[in-house]
């Protein structure tokens, strides 16, 4: 029983350790959430009339998105490509000595032939070499349509949406959320994904073939940062 208790003492840090690495989840920090514009006044409604300007249609006027459930269709254009190297070199060296001898009066020692009572000495040298390189490129190409979910103060569009597509054993999806503006998009209805602002767009699959590419749970737990080795 006594040596069952050191081994749950270390599970329990292990799991507290795993839920302070969280990873960060789109929207969890207010630093990277858009602050929208302050809202004016709201125009008053003509009920009597048949002219309404939140239900209006300009007579010359592309059919492209600007309200609450329209749909716009975005054009997946992402690369990404970056690259990082580092290199990290420190040296120290010290020497320290230390040499106490016997008693003396008038520089003459008082026992004559007398060694040293204390002599010591110590040296030290430390050196650190340390590089490492990381690169990364992706890219993600195809088309998703999505609604606007919302019109802020300032005309700017919220969209958001999902693309489901099912395939032999397993399901791939994108989803895609962030923020566009009236003129980016074109006269058919389309905006490129580079225009949306604070964009969240997630590629992921689901199913056997998407399992078969995860590690299982006794690899992530050997490969944990808290790991000693």
């Amino acid at each position: 029983m006594r040596t069952l208790k050191p081994l749950l003492l270390l599970l329990t840090l292990g799991l507290t350790a795993c839920s302070s690495l969280k990873p960060p989840q789109p929207g969890d920090s207010s630093n990277y959430r858009p602050t929208p514009p302050q809202p004016p006044l709201p125009a008053n409604a003509n009920r009597g009339a048949i002219f309404q300007a939140a239900q209006s249609q300009g007579l010359f006027e592309d059919y492209k998105a600007r309200r609450v459930g329209d749909l716009v269709q975005v054009q997946l254009a992402e690369k990404t490509n970056a690259k990082k190297s580092t290199a990290t070199s420190t040296a120290k060296t010290s020497d320290i000595s230390m040499n106490v001898d016997s008693p003396s009066i008038a520089g003459r020692s008082v026992i004559p032939g007398a060694l040293p009572l204390l002599t010591g000495g110590s040296t030290g040298d430390r050196t650190f070499d340390g590089s490492g390189d990381s690169s990364q490129s992706n890219q993600l190409s195809g088309d998703i349509t999505v609604t606007v979910a919302e019109v802020l103060p300032n005309g700017n569009l919220v969209v958001q949406g999902e693309k489901w597509l099912g395939i032999n054993q397993g399901n791939e999806f994108v989803r895609l959320r962030g923020i566009i503006r009236p003129v980016d998009i074109s006269a058919t209805n389309t905006v490129l994904s580079t225009q949306i602002a604070n964009a969240e767009l997630y590629y992921g699959g689901t199913g056997a073939v998407q399992d078969s590419n995860a590690q299982g749970w006794l690899s992530r737990f050997f490969n944990h940062p808290l790991w000693p080795i």
